[in-house]
């Protein structure tokens, strides 16, 4: 059991670079962040709008069964996940992190980005959020086992 939650830490275990606080994610490296909003602008906006802001009525199932694209501002769900889940829903996808019945337009850019292009997007995204967003999130970071 022990080897089983060693060789599933692994991998996020790669991801983590030394003294970022509150999690995987360099929001406060003015660097990251911005080639973070580049990547956004080239990889995300189309569906998750330039302003982050997501689509109309995202949290209501299209004709085909998924959901529109949430936003990434304050006002959506993504503040609501610790960093190495929200590296693995962008690495992966969303069907293969849900799994089950669940549909998702939502692609995994883990072919397309590296690694660090996706903490960087991420980033970029957790830069958005007012401080009290910003200071929960690094408190769930915390929390969540690592």
């Amino acid at each position: 059991m022990r080897r089983a939650a060693l060789v599933l830490a692994l991998p996020l275990a790669s991801l983590a670079a030394p003294g970022l606080a509150g999690g995987l994610l360099p929001y406060t490296d003015p660097d990251r962040v911005a080639e973070g909003r580049t990547l956004y602008a080239e990889q995300c906006a189309a569906c998750h709008g330039a302003d982050l802001s997501g689509e109309a009525n995202w949290r209501e199932q299209n004709a085909d069964g998924t959901l529109p694209a949430p936003p990434h501002d304050e006002t959506g769900h993504t503040r609501h996940h610790p960093d190495a889940l929200l590296v693995r829903i962008v690495t992966e996808g969303t069907e293969a992190i849900v799994g089950g019945d669940y549909r998702s337009a939502m692609i995994g850019f883990g072919d397309i980005l590296s690694e660090d292009e996706i903490l960087n997007v991420l980033a970029y995204i957790k830069s958005t959020w007012p401080d009290e967003i910003i200071e929960a999130h690094d408190a769930m970071n915390a929390r969540a086992p690592g």
